[in-house]
């Protein structure tokens, strides 16, 4: 704080700024804080069933609307990139499973119509790998997409 400002100027700063933040948070503005802390039983899930229970989903169907996209050889594992995502008009949530990895489920993406479904990430496989997009919909539908990986060098501890 600038001793020429004084105590008085800092408060008013502070009540503005949260002002702001709640009328943002109130339109719906507000970044919301990441969800995968309420989603533990979904990341240590170990295989496709225990992730269908943990998500309360039904077995994954294929669909040209999914797409995924990766290289078919991973020289370094510790940054393989994917790029994912649905053309379908419903989906709600997108995965990003890696079948031989320690935890199966990479990535999940709540969807709404602010959002553009295709993402790109970089993820770490520990070795070759079938790799799934899974698209669940508004009607309780799962569709996937899947990519066989292989890795040269793998980029995580099993």
């Amino acid at each position: 704080m600038s001793p020429a400002l004084g105590p008085d100027l800092e408060r008013r700063d502070t009540l503005a700024a949260g002002v702001c933040a709640a009328m943002l948070a109130s339109l719906g503005l507000w970044p919301r804080a990441a969800g995968a802390a309420a989603l533990p039983p979904a990341f240590e899930a170990a295989s496709l069933a225990e992730l269908q229970s943990a998500l309360g989903i039904a077995t994954p169907q294929p669909s040209a609307e999914v797409t995924l996209s990766g290289p078919d050889v991973a020289e370094n594992g510790a940054a393989v990139e994917l790029t994912f995502g649905t053309s379908l008009v419903n989906a709600q949530r997108l995965l990003l499973l890696v079948e031989h990895n320690p935890a199966l489920l990479s990535a999940i993406f709540e969807l709404s119509e602010a959002v553009e479904p295709e993402f790109t990430l970089r993820i770490k496989m520990a070795e070759s790998s079938p790799v799934w997009a899974v698209a669940t919909t508004s009607d309780a539908r799962v569709f996937f997409a899947r990519k066989e990986i292989r890795v040269t060098l793998g980029g995580c501890a099993a």
